[in-house]
């Protein structure tokens, strides 16, 4: 008998993903599925979240699998994005000996992309080296949505899996969500299938396209608005954003409509604090994210949205919440902070 998470069949991806965050999936034990119901192999049932329930349950070990790691005589460091495995490798015999490994293992891997340079212009988009299949389109899983996007086209980082669940469990129907730097939608469509009006901008017009495919993906279509422009032009509704299809319509006004505002740009997210502010409601939930120093990470993004938004808001800094490590002694952010008018 093995302590096992108990869900329903639907509901069981987003519960892997959730527990596979902590640590807490028993990949020793196969997942047994039995009449519509997944039971989920745990390794400790004490840290298991309070919202899932714990069954002891009969399931049959897991035959071993081969591993990179099983495959190379250095400890390997890798990503799966989809389909894809993203490894950042400087020396070529190395990253050769990683792609081998990767598509010799049982990983279900189609193709291996190595880090080809850093990440860069408005689009936020870097550089790939194939090294194993043909490509860098991929569909990913994250908590039960889907999101399509091709990482030579878009910015998308699987390293946020968590952070975004965290700030969509905050959303409630009926909501006016707007994130104002959208990429394929990773805030968006969660926003929206929690019953959210949300809206989703981006410079990148591949990223709205794919922001587009992924709310009709994931049955939210009906409540995703996508926009490709700049930010800043969204407000004033005199100016104009260029559609998917060549068209450009005039942008509607969101002045004063947000409910909750996501700024997902740490590096610069400050240079639009004046337009945040400008889309909040009455009251408002910003989510700021910010790369900053160890010794004062939260500081500066703090001092620079109470400059900008009082004495026209009140200011309450509801969270201070480190995301992870950027760089060493810097520190990427976010701060939940509550806007009242």
């Amino acid at each position: 008998m093995v302590h096992c998470v108990r869900v329903a069949r639907e509901d069981g991806e987003a519960a892997r993903q959730r527990l596979a965050e902590r640590d807490l999936v028993d990949g020793s034990h196969e997942i047994r599925a039995e009449d519509g119901t997944l039971y989920i192999p745990v390794t400790d049932p004490a840290a298991v979240p309070g919202t899932f329930e714990v069954v002891d349950r009969d399931v049959p070990r897991r035959e071993t699998e081969t591993m990179p790691a099983d495959l190379l005589d250095f400890e390997p460091s890798y990503e799966r994005l989809g389909d894809i495995a993203i490894v950042d490798e400087d020396d070529p015999e190395r990253a050769r000996a990683l792609a081998d490994a990767i598509v010799a293992s049982a990983l279900p891997v189609e193709t291996v992309l190595n880090r080809a340079s850093k990440v860069r212009g408005e689009k936020r988009v870097r550089d790939w080296e194939v090294l194993a299949g043909e490509g860098t389109e991929t569909v990913h899983r994250e908590y039960g949505h889907e999101f399509a996007l091709d990482l030579a086209a878009v910015y998308f980082s699987p390293r946020l899996a968590t952070e975004r669940h965290r700030v969509a469990e905050q959303v409630s129907a009926g909501e006016h969500a707007f994130d104002m730097f959208a990429g394929v939608g990773p805030f968006v469509v969660p926003f929206a299938a929690r019953g959210a009006e949300a809206v989703g901008v981006d410079i990148n017009r591949t990223a709205v396209e794919y922001l587009r495919e992924n709310a009709r993906r994931n049955g939210v279509a009906d409540r995703v608005t996508a926009i490709h422009g700049d930010v800043r032009d969204v407000v004033s509704g005199s100016s104009r954003a260029q559609r998917s299809d060549g068209v450009r319509d005039v942008v509607p006004d969101y002045a004063d409509w947000a409910d909750r505002l996501v700024m997902n740009l740490p590096h610069s997210a400050d240079e639009f604090l004046e337009t945040a502010v400008a889309l909040a409601g009455e009251e408002a939930v910003l989510h700021y994210y910010d790369i900053q120093g160890e010794d004062d990470p939260h500081g500066p993004g703090e001092a620079a949205i109470r400059e900008v938004a009082e004495p026209e808001y009140e200011v309450t800094v509801e969270t201070r919440h480190t995301v992870r490590s950027y760089a060493p002694h810097e520190l990427n952010v976010v701060l939940d902070v509550r806007l009242s008018r």
